[in-house]
């Protein structure tokens, strides 16, 4: 009995092992199927990467010329807008000087106008008023009538729709000219004022010398 008895713990202890064993077996195997699922992933992120990276540089190339794009534009209206209100100075600015330039005129002929019938009889005798007022007075009075007329003609002239078109695309025509700096012209000054007295002293001797010459072969 007790050989019997031993005989059935060893063949337990057998079943155990084989069954340890096989365990084993099956844990390495899983081991070795991990493994070979995470080379192999790391050879699919690996082959990847450079795909990846391709595609992140031109996203972050696209997002930069988005905002070089945004830059440019907002530089282009920033722009537009210094030019639009700088040819609207100029336009406000030409039609202000064109309106006292007329106004200017315009009383200087009116006071000459004035000034000759008023020394003509017949236009006295058919106006009175003309010989009312002083020759001073005059003066006055026609700067007045003038500046009416220079008013009233520019504000006249600048609710036309295309002269005012026109002259917004002259203005804006001239602001995109580069204009020379200050140190530019003054340079520029500078040296046609030296040109010019070298010149008037190169023209001054000559002409002494030619007169010598002339009154040495005149005056023997």
């Amino acid at each position: 009995m007790a050989r019997k008895d031993e005989e059935k713990d060893d063949e337990l202890n057998e079943d155990e092992e084989s069954a340890s064993g096989d365990a084993s077996a099956e844990e390495r195997d899983d081991d070795e199927r991990s493994e070979d699922e995470s080379d192999a992933g790391a050879e699919d992120e690996a082959e990847e990467s450079p795909e990846a990276h391709e595609r992140e540089r031109a996203e972050h190339e696209s997002a930069d010329l988005a905002l070089e794009a945004k830059a440019l534009a907002h530089e282009s209206t920033e722009t537009a807008a210094e030019q639009l209100g700088a040819s609207a100075r100029y336009v406000h600015a030409a039609f202000f000087i064109g309106g006292i330039l007329l106004a200017f005129i315009s009383s200087k002929i009116i006071g000459v106008a004035w000034g000759a019938l008023a020394d003509w009889p017949a236009a006295t005798r058919a106006v009175p008023l003309l010989l009312r007022f002083a020759e001073d007075e005059r003066g006055s009075y026609a700067l007045g009538i003038g500046a009416l007329i220079g008013i009233l003609t520019i504000v006249q002239v600048y609710r036309k729709e295309h002269v005012r078109r026109w002259a917004d695309e002259v203005a804006l025509e001239l602001t995109k000219v580069t204009w020379p700096s200050r140190e530019t012209v003054t340079n520029g000054t500078i040296v046609v004022i030296v040109a010019s007295m070298i010149a008037t002293v190169y023209v001054a001797l000559l002409d002494r010398f030619w007169g010598f010459l002339t009154h040495l072969v005149y005056g023997a």
